[in-house]
């Protein structure tokens, strides 16, 4: 989603995202016949390993940690629900989390491998290798490197909210002319854009027809000057666009499916090739107008120095500067890769504005 400091104070965050992915999942668990209160929590789950600025601090962490581990978002999501957060301690003061059931914790497992069971040339995994154990426990009896339906229900729903609000909120903060887009000026470029934005998984061809498709609909964005009447078009083909993209998966996946029961692993959710390049337009149109433009690099670069800063002055500091429960962590942690596990798990439980503050505090005063 786009930073609240992109341009305007009313922009998503992680929050707002959370509870609309949320809406999206219930929707679709219901008209599928899933445990809705599984999908629910998984969805409202499922960002909470994302560290301060998002992806992108992802990928400082991820480089600062990459000796021992790396960092990625889902796997710090199982580690909170499993480890840090307290709600569960046993006799013997081991932290259980909160304390989940096997479905619920599965559903919020978005990546079911470890780093090196991973795919070549990507660093999505689901959990840190100090964290198997609890790993194995949660996906007993379940099928190897397969996701359970209402994770698969959790994915499409972090998609489709992703795809469709940061749209929104990128011509809301004007990152994005309607006007340019409708007139189809520079389109070939934008198209071109977008398939490298979506990786070599569609031709330029097939996101084209995706664009077609998308902007014959008739409340399709054609200006704005933030009026009421633009307001209303933009906020109506947002929830167009959710209901094309939800309709279009529970019809296929209940027909796939043919009476079978979905939960668990009863089947998968089925999206079409076409719903998915549809997705991946309104994604990759927002990333060549925000994420990719060359104004908004100088922020990025600011934001992995800075985090990488922290790591190193908060290690530096060797527990003194960090949270009791993250101290007494560091403390008791067996060996070095354990206790630079520990300086990741405090950075990634901060929020932005706590990240610059932290920063501000302890990287730009001199060393005592």
């Amino acid at each position: 989603m786009l930073s609240p400091t992109a341009g305007v104070d009313f922009a998503r965050n992680r929050l707002t995202h959370s509870l609309e992915v949320a809406q999206i999942g219930r929707e679709l668990a219901v008209s599928l016949g899933l445990d809705q209160e599984v999908v629910d929590t998984a969805c409202l789950a499922h960002d909470l390993g994302h560290p301060p600025f998002g992806h992108n601090g992802e990928k400082a962490l991820n480089t600062w940690a990459e000796d021992f581990g790396g960092f990625e978002g889902n796997a710090q999501t199982l580690r909170i629900l499993t480890r840090l957060e307290p709600k569960r301690i046993d006799a013997s003061g081991r932290n259980f989390g909160l304390n989940l059931t096997r479905a619920t914790l599965d559903a919020s497992t978005k990546y079911p491998w470890s780093l090196a069971q991973a795919a070549p040339g990507t660093a999505k995994f689901g959990y840190f290798d100090d964290d198997v154990e609890v790993f194995e426990w949660i996906r007993s009896g379940a099928p190897q490197g397969r996701k359970c339906t209402e994770a698969q229900v959790m994915d499409l729903s972090d998609d489709i909210a992703y795809s469709v609000h940061d749209f929104e909120d990128a011509i809301v903060g004007e990152f994005i002319d309607p006007e340019i887009l409708t007139s189809r000026s520079g389109h070939d470029a934008l198209i071109r854009a977008v398939a490298r934005w979506a990786d070599g998984k569609f031709s330029e061809d097939e996101l084209g027809t995706a664009f077609d498709r998308i902007a014959q609909s008739e409340t399709w964005p054609t200006t704005w000057q933030a009026s009421r009447a633009d307001q209303a078009k933009l906020k109506n083909f947002t929830s167009d666009m959710i209901g094309r993209f939800a309709r279009a998966a529970i019809h296929d996946t209940i027909q796939a499916a043919d009476g079978a029961p979905l939960g668990r692993y009863g089947a998968d959710i089925v999206v079409s090739r076409e719903v998915r390049a549809e997705i991946a337009v309104l994604k990759g149109i927002v990333a060549a107008f925000v994420m990719e433009s060359g104004r908004r690099q100088p922020t990025y670069e600011r934001q992995r120095v800075l985090l990488t800063e922290l790591a190193d002055a908060l290690w530096e500091r060797r527990g003194s500067e960090l949270e009791p429960a993250f101290a007494a962590d560091l403390t008791s942690a067996a060996d070095e890769a354990a206790a630079r596990r520990v300086i990741v798990d405090q950075i990634a439980s901060l929020t932005d504005q706590a990240a610059i503050s932290w920063h501000r505090r302890l990287c730009e005063i001199p060393l005592v």
